[in-house]
Parts: C-alpha cells; sequence; structure tokens
C-alpha cells in the first residue's frame, strides 16, 4: 500500500517571519481557507501566544476550518501551551507544535541551560499538551546542528511522553541534502521508540537547498511530512517551497512512491493570495507559479511542445491553476462568465456582494485595459480581499505632470477616516512627486526601505503591481497596489502600507 506524505504549511506561522510580512487576522482567516481548498494537511495558523492579534487568528481559523488540522506553535513553557490549547477549542483537529532548541551554541547562548534541563523541560511540555490534545508535535530547534547522542535521547523522551509527531528542523539552512537525509536516517535507526511517531522535515533556505534536503529527508531519512510555505515564503532566504516540494512528488512519483491528499490545481491561486497580501512578488522564473513556469522562447522548444508536448513539459500547467487561454474576457463579458473564470482559476469568493464587488472592479479595468489576463483577474481579485471598508486612508483620484527638463508636480485626493483631503508636491519624478503628496497629509515620518514594481502580464498594456515596505518605530509593514498606470499604483500601494503602520495589531516573532 502506497504511503501518504502529509503536508504542513506554515505560511501564516513561519512564512509570516519575513519582515513586512505580518498579515492581519481577515488575510490569515482568507489565506487559511484557500489552504483548505488546496487541501493541505496541516494548517500552522500562527504562534497563539506571542500576542492577542496571533491568539485571535488562530482562534478564528480554528473555529472556521474544517478539512485541515489546525495547530498553533508554542514555546516548551505551560503557559504558551495552554494559550495554544485554548485557542484550538474549536477545531476539528487540534495540532500543539511544542519546541525548545537542542543545539550546543542554542542551548548555551540563547537559553543558557544545560543539555540536562533542555531535556526536562522538554518532556515536561510534551507531558502538558499532551493532556490538552491529542496531536503532540515536538521540534528540537537548530535539530540538525545538535549532538546526536542528545538529540536521540531528547527524542526518545518526547515519543515516551506522548509526542506523535518528531519534526527535526535545519532552523539556519546549514544542512546539505545527503548528509540531511542520513541525519534523519540515523536518528530513525538510533531512537528505539521511532515508530511510534510521524517524522517531519523542516528546512530554511540560506543555501538555496531547502527544497533538495527536504526531499532527501523524505527519500533517504524516511521522513512522511514535510513542513513548507507558499511561495517558499519566510525569514531571511525563505522557507521550503510547498509548490515545489508537492509537485516533485507528483512529477516523480516513480522515485518516492508517495501519494499526497494536495489538490494542485488550486496552487497558482493559493501563491497568488499570499504573494498580494504580503506584496512579496513571485520572481518570473520561479518553479511552476513563476510567470514564466511554462514559458517557451526558443524556436526548438516551441517547435518541439507543438508537436509533442511532453518533450519540454514534464507537469501540464493546468495541473496547478495556470490556464491555457490567457485572454479571457472583455468589457462586454457579463457576471457569470466572469464568476465562471474565477472559479476555473481556483478562486472562492466569500460572498455574493464579494463577487459583485469584484465584478465591479473588473469592469472598471476593462474599460481602461482592452485584454483581461488571468494575472489581471488574481490581481484584482486580491485586491478586493484586502481592501477594508474602516481603513484610514482610501484612494480617490490622482493627477500629475512631466515633461523633459521640468520637475514633475502631483496632486493627489484622498480619504482620511473618511474626510477627502487633496495633497500637492513636487518631486525627482511623477511617483516621488505622488507619494510626498500623500505625505502632506499622513506625516507618517516613515522610512521607505523598498519599492518595487512588477508587470502583472506581458504588454505595455499590462497593469503595474507595485510593492511599498515602510519602517517606522521598528514595525516594518508592506503595502501593494495594482493599476494601469504606475503611479497610480504606487500611490495606492503607499496608502496601504500606510494603512497597516496605523493597525493596533502587534505581534512578536516566534523561533523555529
Amino acid at each position: 500500500m502506497t504511503e501518504k506524505l502529509i503536508i504542513f504549511d506554515t505560511t501564516l506561522r513561519d512564512g509570516e517571519q519575513s519582515p513586512g510580512a505580518s498579515m492581519t487576522r481577515d488575510e490569515k482567516l482568507r489565506i487559511a481557507r484557500q489552504l483548505e481548498r488546496l487541501k493541505v494537511d496541516v494548517i500552522e495558523a500562527g504562534f497563539a501566544a506571542s500576542s492577542n492579534g496571533d491568539f485571535e487568528a488562530v482562534e478564528l481559523i480554528a473555529n472556521n476550518i474544517k478539512d485541515s488540522t489546525i495547530c498553533s506553535l508554542s514555546r516548551a513553557n505551560d503557559r504558551d501551551i495552554a494559550r495554544a490549547a485554548q485557542a484550538l477549542k474549536g477545531a476539528n483537529r487540534a495540532r500543539i507544535h511544542t519546541f525548545i532548541a537542542t543545539s550546543p551554541l542554542h542551548m548555551e547562548k540563547k537559553l543558557r541551560m544545560t543539555p540536562e534541563q533542555v531535556l526536562e523541560q522538554a518532556k515536561q511540555a510534551v507531558r502538558y499538551a499532551r493532556n490538552l490534545v491529542e496531536d503532540v508535535e515536538f521540534s528540537p530547534e537548530d535539530g540538525y546542528r545538535s549532538d546526536v547522542d542528545f538529540l536521540c535521547r531528547v527524542i526518545e523522551a518526547v515519543i515516551a511522553e506522548g509526542a506523535t509527531t518528531i519534526n527535526v528542523p535545519d532552523t539556519v539552512g546549514y544542512a546539505i541534502p545527503e548528509l540531511y537525509g542520513n541525519f534523519i536516517k540515523t536518528l530513525r535507526e538510533r531512537v528505539p521508540n521511532s515508530d511510534k511517531a510521524v517524522w517531519s522535515v523542516h528546512c530554511h533556505n540560506d543555501l538555496g537547498m531547502a527544497v533538495a534536503n527536504s526531499l532527501a529527508g523524505v527519500k533517504i531519512g524516511g521522513a512522511r511530512q514535510v513542513e513548507c510555505t507558499i511561495n517558499g515564503l519566510g525569514e531571511r532566504a525563505g522557507n521550503c517551497s510547498l509548490e515545489e516540494v508537492v509537485m516533485a512528488v507528483k512529477t516523480r512519483q516513480d522515485y518516492f512512491g508517495l501519494t499526497m491528499g494536495v489538490d494542485t490545481r488550486h496552487i497558482l491561486a493559493a501563491s497568488r493570495m499570499v504573494s498580494q497580501t504580503t506584496g512579496f512578488v513571485v520572481q518570473p522564473n520561479k518553479a511552476v507559479v513563476g510567470a514564466n513556469a511554462f514559458a517557451h522562447a526558443s524556436g526548438i522548444h516551441q517547435d518541439g511542445v507543438l508537436k509533442a508536448r511532453d518533450t519540454y513539459e514534464i507537469m501540464r500547467a493546468e495541473d496547478v491553476g495556470w490556464s491555457a487561454n490567457k485572454i479571457v474576457l472583455g468589457k462586454l463579458s457579463g457576471r457569470n462568465a466572469f464568476k465562471q473564470r474565477l472559479q476555473e482559476l481556483g478562486v472562492q469568493m466569500e460572498s455574493e456582494s464579494d463577487i459583485n464587488a469584484a465584478f465591479s472592479r473588473f469592469k472598471e479595468l476593462a474599460d481602461r485595459k482592452s485584454e483581461i489576463f488571468d494575472e489581471d483577474i488574481l490581481a484584482l481579485v486580491s485586491e478586493e480581499s484586502i481592501t477594508h471598508d474602516n481603513e484610514k486612508y482610501c484612494f480617490v483620484s490622482l493627477s500629475q505632470h512631466s515633461e523633459t527638463g521640468e520637475r514633475p508636480q502631483a496632486s493627489i485626493v484622498f480619504t482620511v477616516d473618511g474626510t477627502e483631503v487633496l495633497g500637492a508636491a513636487e518631486g525627482n519624478g511623477p511617483v516621488d512627486a505622488s507619494l510626498k503628496a500623500i505625505e502632506v497629509h499622513a506625516k507618517s515620518g516613515a522610512e521607505m526601505v523598498l519599492y518595487s514594481v512588477n508587470a502583472i502580464s506581458g504588454s505595455t498594456e499590462s497593469q503595474g503591481e507595485v510593492t511599498v515596505r515602510l519602517q517606522n518605530s521598528g514595525r516594518v509593514v508592506n503595502g501593494v497596489g495594482a493599476d494601469p498606470d504606475i503611479v497610480v499604483a504606487s500611490a495606492k500601494a503607499y496608502l496601504s502600507a500606510l494603512n497597516k503602520l496605523c493597525s493596533k495589531s502587534d505581534r512578536v516573532a516566534a523561533q523555529g
């Protein structure tokens, strides 16, 4: 009988640790619903003890998601574990994921604890968690750099206390595939009760090998759970990419011999939603979900694909949510055609009013742009999903003037707490002038640490998607805006970032 590979998604927890990737409670729920449609096995919804905002997000997801196991991270102490259990009360299937560092470096420098103290705390944490939920995962943080003998003692002890999943993180992305795979294999062979738990891998991408390490942990080490994130989102160089692991195992079923429950047709929609919500743009040559992932420029490649698709394509674009027909709708298209296209793209709106609002935005875009691509539809739906009626700043209109030899000028109308204001300014360019015009009233004092522009589709008619990252008083936030006018898109992105800076939600970065 073919074994199953469990897909554990930590986009909402570890992925959110990227600077500026912090999400609101409602944004987390929307992504969780998309992950449920994707049929991931486990959704790590957050770190309930880190802040009230994270607790509320975990609780909201636990109460609304029914088909996936909902997990909360917790440090190895009673307070964190109790808080996690409280947030998970409404879940159909709840998991507490507790961790403590086990490498000599972390124990000495960070925890200031002896190995024996760490061992005892790990046992107590799992014992306490097991009394609250049936499903308990334990992670030895920085496990790959831990002493093997000590790690075996810890893992054997926590399995005896009731841990049902053992996750071995490569916390700093130090591993090499063959070495990491054999490391997992060694642990499983040396821990006497290793067969009593599911073994899991959690790899970071600092050396660009998170996916390769994870797959080695599965094939060589015998792990049967992979912890990953949509688009490989995560702090530093990111985490193991869900879409790459899933499609590798699916495409090379002959090699891995494993089944998965993931519905891969929803991968692209999930990727787009995470990118739009966090402001982390997917590079065009990104495997599976990049804009060029199924594009062929070489004449030889094009000829081969036309004659026989599998000459140069090992996956079908449709299997991950791409459409074979990129140009789908125009300004004469009706609401039913729009709704049908959303379904084909794997997008499910929460209500009829949401569909109506998205359709209204589609019609506005169709009046300005003759060809509407799938990417345009996904962008406007995503933008609709992250627009809130109660936001402090809302874009209304913009005008700007620039000519060679003259300093550009811009004036912008936007609302502040529902009241329209007009700002005007000069700048080094039309974008600079527009953002300075916003600051005439906003006076945020924020520092811009990133400004990037991405063309949503290929022509000069393409919508521009702008990401603005602002930093103020230690907070880092991303704002995203899309529009055929790049200056307008920039203003929308800047206002979006200002709204996040104004948000009172506070969070404490987790570890692992």
